[in-house]
């Protein structure tokens, strides 16, 4: 069963209010949607160093060469990703990706 990623809407917010961000922030969820994912092992196996990973299973993704940043928590069992932040990296600096 492919991953339902949650709140595809905020992806498409963002990449209005920064439009080099569409493509790479579509890619992403194409490849997200689309895979099985039974653990951080997965994603690190699709994304590799573009991918980092902190508690409460969020994954921090660099998209775009670092421009942007995403995070994802992600409900394995339930083959799952609710998007919790996408921003600039200079807004991510700015919050706690654990508590977003």
């Amino acid at each position: 069963m492919a991953a339902n990623v949650i709140a595809r809407k905020t992806l498409q917010a963002f990449w209005i209010r920064h439009p080099h961000a569409e493509v790479p922030l579509g890619t992403w969820y194409q490849i997200v949607s689309k895979g099985t994912w039974s653990g951080p092992s997965d994603i690190k196996a699709a994304f590799g160093a573009n991918v980092d990973f902190v508690g409460d299973n969020r994954a921090i993704f660099d998209i775009d060469g670092n421009k942007y940043r995403l995070i994802v928590h992600f409900a394995y069992p339930f083959k799952t990703g609710l998007i919790k932040f996408v921003g600039t990296h200079d807004a991510y600096n700015r919050i706690n990706p654990e508590t977003v």
